[in-house]
């Protein structure tokens, strides 16, 4: 039977040695997603009101290249906001167990009560978790706060969400730039094709299947583009 690892001693012994892996897949997915629909938006409604195509090259790349900086910015002030956080709270949690730790065991107690555990069991897991403060301090984080151990890098996390959105922002770009004969269905098959690959691989990490997650992915891309035709027909009608 094959399984997503081995579970011999030394496999094990290496993989918990290697420590969890940060995943910045949420950062591709979200950069790869927004990147095709809103370049694509930015086409479609131009082509709805009837620009030319210098217009929409003007106008798809400086959304590629502005919007990109602005979301990874952002994306790196996040993570960087997540980490100060995680920093705070873990300084909270050794003051508090350093000033009040017969409170903070109560918490640990009272935690693996709603768990299920009682009776000797659960003294038996309140004097181990306590007994290092390390793992203390880490199972408040975990259990109080719900936070994950695992630090991602605001810089890295940044770089892929841009990398993301330049790559998957430019396909619906490139028949204008190559002048392409009809570009704009060009641009409507190749974004589809990316919104689609797009899901299609985000489900190797999903419960969903292939053709699920790329769907999904595919219609909520082509809504939003649908909306932004739909706009750039109407100002072209009113203006």
């Amino acid at each position: 039977m094959q399984t997503e690892h081995d579970h011999t001693v030394a496999s094990i012994e290496k993989r918990l040695a290697d420590g969890p892996r940060v995943n910045y897949l949420r950062d591709w997915v979200y950069g790869g997603i927004d990147g095709a629909v809103t370049t694509f938006a930015i086409v479609a409604g131009a082509v709805g009101a009837d620009l030319s195509t210098r217009v929409v090259l003007i106008l798809g790349i400086a959304n590629l290249l502005a919007d990109g900086f602005s979301m990874a910015a952002a994306n790196f002030s996040g993570t960087r906001t997540e980490i100060e956080d995680y920093d705070r709270l873990k300084a909270m949690e050794r003051r508090h167990i350093r000033d009040f730790p017969d409170g903070e065991r109560e918490e640990i107690r009272q935690i693996y009560r709603n768990k299920g555990f009682r009776g000797s069991k659960l003294e038996a897991l309140v004097d181990l978790v306590t007994s290092r403060e390390e793992n203390w301090v880490d199972t408040m984080l975990t259990e109080e706060h719900g936070l994950a151990l695992v630090k991602r890098s605001p810089v890295t996390a940044a770089l892929s969400t841009f990398a993301a959105f330049v790559i998957c922002g430019a396909v619906p770009l490139l028949p204008f730039v190559l002048g392409l004969p009809d570009a704009a269905v060009l641009a409507t098959v190749m974004t589809a094709l990316v919104f689609f690959g797009i899901g299609s691989v985000k489900s190797m990490w999903s419960t969903y299947s292939w053709w699920r997650s790329g769907g999904e992915t595919l219609i909520i891309g082509m809504l939003a583009a649908l909306l932004a035709f739909v706009v750039g027909r109407l100002l072209e009608a009113i203006v």
